[in-house]
């Protein structure tokens, strides 16, 4: 007999029991009741997407991005950044040269509010136009002019001329009566001479400012003075001597540059100290404050203690080296400038290569080599060690017959506002070949390098600044000629 019929009860619990466990999906028990769904974060920060156009192939767009918690990033093209903080951010164009052609952005500034989970977008078109440069002259008749230079926001230009004058240009106008004249106690021999100035940088409110010269016993004379009641006469009774650096033997290589650093320390070049070669190898002694560029404090100058040494001078405190050394291996470092935080310095060579140096301001104890190298070249063969050496950024060689030049002059960085397709490019040239050139550096790579059809100028001794930025150049024709837009290729 079948067991539903023998059994009928029991079989229909044990149907039941199997329709309840199928209605559970088999897993024998409750599910309980169904959970929230999980909830993503929510987004802290946004992107913004820069496109930029117009420029050729190759060509790197210039574009600053800066925001909240001092974010700043540097960007050459198109590109989104993402991970911002939400806020808003300021976009920053400068115009880009290649090939001879300016290409100007538009907008050049602009913002974007970054929402956070969102991307912004802004754009940059980039327009092209030719630059060319012409030579304007604005003083002539000038005495051996060997630097120019002028307060920030002055309109006036301080031509040093190197007999031991200061004179004015005011209104396009050359003052008859000098600014300064120390013509007596200055030194013309060889190399020698009124070399350059530099204004304090609280001149406005103290009226000093500091030149470089070598005095009758040819040495190294640094010193303070101070504006009269006049401000186009100087008092030259008010001289404060702030250092006075032996240069025996030799007429040459006495360097030249003194300049305020962006750290507010006065900085000098000083030559090696003649001869062919650093016959006396003070390039490379750290107890010599010749072949080196030093760094002093003269902001609390006094006859009892004209100048303090800097913290962070790499040699202070240190037994047998001089607490003035910023850097050492210099040939003759004729010009240096500042451009924000970097440092371009020109060493004139010796018989092959001119060279360039660029470095963060903020970095001493570099050794530029002379006189194991000359450039990159090996220039003592027997002792061509270049560990711990910092060659140049740029150079260039002399050529047979001195084709390329034999004495570089170094220049400045263009900041000037009257010709935007300039910004930042360092102009220099070369004694021998008065050429006009200029490169344009990304840290310390060069490129974007150019001669400027200008004419011919002469023997290029010397650049300047006025107190807007824009630059001149020196004629050892005794001309000062500023740099100016043309039509003309």
């Amino acid at each position: 007999m079948r067991a539903w019929k023998r059994y009928p009860l029991l079989v229909l619990l044990m149907l039941l029991a199997l329709l309840g466990l199928a209605a559970c999906g088999g897993g024998g028990g409750n599910p309980g009741t169904p959970g929230t769904p999980t909830q993503p974060p929510a987004a802290t920060t946004g992107s913004l997407a820069l496109v930029a156009s117009g420029l050729p192939a190759g060509v790197n767009a210039s574009v600053r991005v800066s925001g909240p918690a001092g974010f700043q990033q540097d960007l050459g093209g198109s590109q989104t950044l993402a991970g911002l903080a939400p806020g808003s951010y300021n976009v920053a164009a400068a115009p880009v040269t290649a090939g001879g052609i300016t290409y100007t952005p538009t907008p050049a500034t602009q913002s974007a509010v970054i929402v956070a989970g969102t991307t912004a977008s802004v754009t940059v078109s980039y327009g092209g136009a030719a630059v060319n440069i012409a030579l304007s002259q604005v003083a002539a008749n000038l005495d051996n002019p060997t630097y120019l230079t002028a307060p920030p926001g002055d309109s006036r230009l301080f031509v040093v001329e190197r007999p031991g004058r200061i004179r004015i240009v005011e209104n396009g106008n050359l003052m008859s009566a000098p600014f300064l004249d120390i013509s007596a106690r200055v030194l013309t021999a060889g190399e020698g001479g009124l070399l350059s100035m530099a204004f304090d940088p609280d001149y406005a409110r103290n009226g000093y400012f500091y030149l470089y010269y070598t005095d009758a016993q040819q040495n190294i004379v640094i010193e303070r003075l101070n504006t009269g009641s006049n401000p186009n006469l100087a008092d030259p009774t008010s001289n404060l001597v702030i250092l006075r650096i032996p240069h025996p033997t030799y007429t040459n290589h006495f360097g030249g540059q003194l300049a305020f650093g962006p750290d507010g320390n006065l900085y000098l070049g000083t030559g090696d100290g003649g001869g062919a070669g650093d016959p006396f190898g003070n390039g490379q002694n750290l107890n010599s404050l010749l072949g080196k560029l030093l760094r002093i404090d003269v902001r609390a100058a006094s006859a009892a203690q004209p100048y303090a040494i800097p913290a962070g001078n790499p040699y202070a405190g240190q037994a047998g080296r001089r607490p003035e050394i910023w850097a050492a291996g210099l040939r003759n470092p004729w010009r240096f400038s500042f451009d924000g935080a970097q440092l371009y310095l020109s060493d004139v060579g010796q018989d092959r290569r001119e060279e360039v140096n660029i470095s963060a301001a903020t970095a001493g104890g570099l050794n530029y080599g002379w006189n194991t190298m000359e450039g990159t070249l090996c220039y003592n063969a027997s002792s061509c060690e270049r560990s711990g050496l910092t060659l140049p950024a740029f150079e260039y060689e002399h050529g047979s017959n001195s084709v390329n030049g034999c004495s570089i002059t170094g220049g400045f960085v263009y900041r000037g506002s009257a010709i935007p397709g300039l910004q930042g490019r360092y102009f220099y040239s070369d004694y021998c070949r008065g050429f006009l050139k200029s490169f344009l550096a990304s840290g310390t790579a060069v490129g974007e390098q150019r001669e400027w059809n200008v004419g011919s100028i002469g023997n290029v001794v010397s650049f300047g600044q006025d107190g807007q930025g824009e630059l001149y150049v020196l004629s050892a024709r005794g001309i000062a000629y500023k740099i100016v837009r043309s039509t003309t290729p």
